[in-house]
């Protein structure tokens, strides 16, 4: 019992991170109805983002005010990344077929892969220590500081986003442009600008995630977004993709599935019981435990 508690822990923490991930991959797919691959290079660019911030900040005391800059700064830092790729990279292609934005989205994550390997280097990187872990529960079940700050920071930027969602003119307008572009367009919403704020936000995110991650696992490369991202995709599309409470529930659903698996079966299973995720989703409810059909008119 005390086993299943711990793996729970476990999970529910590694869970959160892939939410985070996930909600960016979701909310572009609800406003523009593609799926943003370079998404996950993004995350990969807020880890080594924070680790120079890290070692610039260095002096900073106490250490949860020196964590607080490098993930705001590492925040800045995405949003401005992923402002600049759909400004760059989507932006011309609005009005073009979906499989030339697809096809684009894919030459743009390896775009980044390669630049950051040849900026950054193809060695793994140690991730700065920013706060000591220490326990703060221990006994046959061990709970740490840092496993209490992912969740705790991950379900509080899942709430906010909620409610900027759902209780806010933005979230109004970004329903609205999700809806129709072309009539919210002409209700007077100015979609490029609520786009923009989606990748702005989504990319927020992916930021913060990394800042977590590398708390939790202090190895930083310049394709660890590969990995993290395809399982954050399958949480999305498990959750239902475009549907944010959905993405926040398929990353915890993961990572609690990859935490009993490494346990009770083998860690040769850690990565597959993300696809075998993803080939039962699609096989019995392909819109996700939270999606619905979309109708179009034609």
């Amino acid at each position: 019992m005390h086993a299943f508690i711990q793996n729970l822990i476990n999970g529910f923490s590694q869970g959160s991170v892939y939410a985070l991930v996930a909600l960016g991959y979701t909310m572009v797919y609800g406003v523009l109805q593609f799926i943003n691959f370079a998404h996950s290079d993004i995350f990969m660019l807020g880890a080594f983002a924070g680790l120079y911030l890290s070692v610039w900040l260095a002096g900073v005391q106490p250490a949860g005010l020196l964590l607080g800059l490098v993930m705001v700064g590492t925040m800045i830092f995405c949003l401005l990344a992923g402002l600049t790729v759909e400004r760059v990279a989507y932006r011309p292609l609005r009005s073009a077929p979906r499989l030339n934005v697809l096809i684009t989205a894919i030459g743009v994550s390896l775009f980044l892969e390669n630049l950051g390997q040849v900026i950054f280097g193809s060695d793994p990187r140690v991730f700065p220590s920013l706060i000591s872990t220490q326990p703060l529960f221990e006994g046959e079940i061990i709970v740490n500081n840092v496993q209490l700050i992912i969740v705790c920071v991950s379900a509080l930027l899942m709430f906010v986003l909620h409610w900027v969602v759902h209780h806010t003119k933005l979230g109004i307008a970004m329903r609205a442009v999700s809806f129709d572009i072309e009539t919210a367009n002409l209700m007077g919403i100015p979609a490029d600008t609520i786009i923009a704020f989606t990748f702005i936000i989504g990319s927020s995110l992916a930021g913060c995630a990394a800042i977590l991650y590398g708390l939790a696992y202090p190895k930083v490369e310049p394709l660890m977004g590969v990995m993290i991202g395809l399982k954050a995709f399958v949480a999305a599309v498990f959750g239902g993709i475009g549907n944010i409470v959905g993405a926040a529930l398929g990353g915890v659903i993961l990572g609690l599935s990859e935490a009993f698996v490494v346990y009770y079966v083998s860690s040769t299973f850690r990565d597959a019981i993300a696809f075998a995720i993803l080939i039962l989703i699609l096989l019995f409810k392909p819109t996700g435990i939270m999606g619905s059909v979309r109708r179009e008119k034609v």
